[in-house]
């Protein structure tokens, strides 16, 4: 890639529409969230309309900004020909929801998604299945904490009903000047895709491969059962094939998919490491690992993380546990309900 194929500017989150290759622009929009400020909204020009990878959340501010951002394009929302959405995450898939309601855009996402979408109820609470298990993983106190937050008023007004089609890995979406790749991603989310155009060298990558952290694993209505499994295989796909342009949903675009890949992996593996040594030091749960382990680049402790930092941090230690389970590094057994682990002997 030359350098000038990527944006240089120092902070990503700057409104309005970049371009990042020819015919593909990038739409910052502001998030609802103190730890993630803003995701990229990918517009593809298209003879039919503009393609839009990814939508925003569903609030007035970020109807705004993608207004206005169409416009410096000559585009109206009522001009979009479809949404393809990478995920079902409230940042990725709401605004399309909701945008349809009013103009009747197609909302395209991957099939995997169908099990989360079906079962989410606001009733039932944001993260039923996360309180389950991190009972199991014995962060008893923690999932009350989680199961006793109620919805904050974007979450409460978020529309999150059934896209109007589905997308499976190996289909083509052909466009009038360029195709786009599906490829099933799962791990973030079970039905995550990425869409690559091979002919010009972008990864439109969602959440699966982001520039300055590890994206979280699992977190949706209806996780799968070994989530960071799933991912490093996904890693691992996208890694095997020719390098690209990476168009993350959060951060600067980036010239290598590959140099990203290749870190993310060895950050696992130096999680997976660092697991195993916690349970071989007598740690027997995965709130007892996680709260044994440093968290984010301050090497934070724990319990110094909000609630649903904290979740996260549990889950993904959990996750990290079942892998060395399945590796044979670890022996898993439940008792009482928690899940316990040990080194192999």
């Amino acid at each position: 890639m030359t350098a000038t194929s990527v944006e240089q500017a120092a902070d990503w989150t700057e409104p309005g529409a970049h371009p990042v290759a020819p015919g593909v622009h990038r739409i910052p929009l502001a998030l609802p969230i103190p730890t993630l400020h803003a995701v990229n909204v990918y517009v593809i020009e298209d003879d039919a309309g503009p393609v839009v990878v990814d939508s925003g959340w569903a609030m007035p501010d970020s109807r705004t900004a993608l207004e206005d951002a169409l416009r410096t394009l000559g585009h109206t929302p009522a001009d979009v020909a479809q949404f393809v959405v990478t995920h079902a995450h409230w940042d990725h898939y709401s605004q399309a929801l909701h945008l349809r309601e009013e103009f009747g855009t197609r909302v395209r996402i991957g099939r995997g998604e169908r099990p989360s979408i079906s079962a989410y109820d606001t009733r039932k609470g944001l993260h039923p299945r996360q309180v389950d298990l991190l009972r199991r993983a014995g962060a008893d106190a923690l999932a009350e904490v989680i199961a006793g937050t109620p919805p904050t008023r974007e979450e409460r007004k978020v529309p999150h009903t059934m896209p109007d089609g589905w997308l499976d890995d190996g289909e083509r979406i052909e466009l009038n000047a360029r195709g786009l790749d599906v490829f099933e991603t799962p791990g973030h989310t079970r039905g995550h895709i990425v869409l690559r155009d091979a002919a010009a060298g972008l990864l439109f990558a969602g959440d699966h491969i982001l520039p300055h952290i590890s994206p979280s694993i699992g977190l949706e209505t209806e996780p799968e059962p070994k989530p960071l499994r799933s991912y490093l295989d996904s890693l691992r796909l996208v890694r095997d094939m020719p390098d690209t342009l990476l168009l993350p949903a959060h951060g600067p675009v980036t010239p290598s998919t590959h140099v990203r890949v290749d870190e993310l992996l060895e950050h696992h593996a130096e999680r997976l490491d660092a697991a195993a040594a916690q349970v071989r030091a007598g740690h027997a749960t995965g709130f007892e690992v996680a709260a044994a382990m440093p968290w984010t680049r301050r090497k934070r402790r724990l319990d110094d993380l909000d609630a649903f930092s904290q979740m996260l941090a549990v889950l993904e230690i959990e996750a990290h546990l079942d892998v060395l389970a399945d590796r044979g590094v670890l022996d898993a057994h439940e008792e009482g309900g928690v899940r316990r682990y040990a080194v192999r002997a």
